[in-house]
């Protein structure tokens, strides 16, 4: 599933927003609709598009009623950096299939955590990383 991250100035402050929900255990968003494919999608990735490219993914656990009539989603409070692909702009969240979700970087990468996600596309499609 890709979702905009709207309020966020930079990756960097998203992954800020989700950190700030570690002793929750978990981060919420408000969806109006419970996604019909939400089975499947739980244990899946909710990738983050910010300025017109996916730039990280994090961990749905699970989806559940807010009780006033909306639906929360549920997410792991972790910013897992992607190599970056560019994504249209979209209201709300869209379904985004196995086979075209970005692959993570950092693994074995030194340092890939506290890397601008940008710059971690950047040095991926050198094969630097």
């Amino acid at each position: 599933m890709t979702k905009i991250a709207f309020r966020s100035e930079s990756p960097a402050t998203l992954r800020a927003w989700l950190e700030s929900h570690a002793e929750l255990g978990e981060a919420r968003l408000t969806t109006r609709y419970l996604p019909k494919r939400h089975v499947e999608m739980a244990g899946g990735s909710l990738y983050w598009i910010h300025s017109k490219k996916i730039v990280g993914r994090s961990p749905i656990i699970g989806f559940m009623e807010n009780g006033e009539g909306r639906q929360w989603i549920r997410l792991e409070p972790k910013l897992i950096a992607v190599q970056t692909i560019p994504r249209r702009a979209h209201q709300g969240w869209r379904y985004l299939e196995e086979k075209d979700a970005p692959p993570d970087l950092g693994q074995g990468a030194e340092g890939a955590d506290e890397m601008p996600a940008e710059m971690l596309g950047e040095l991926s499609k050198l094969g630097l990383v």
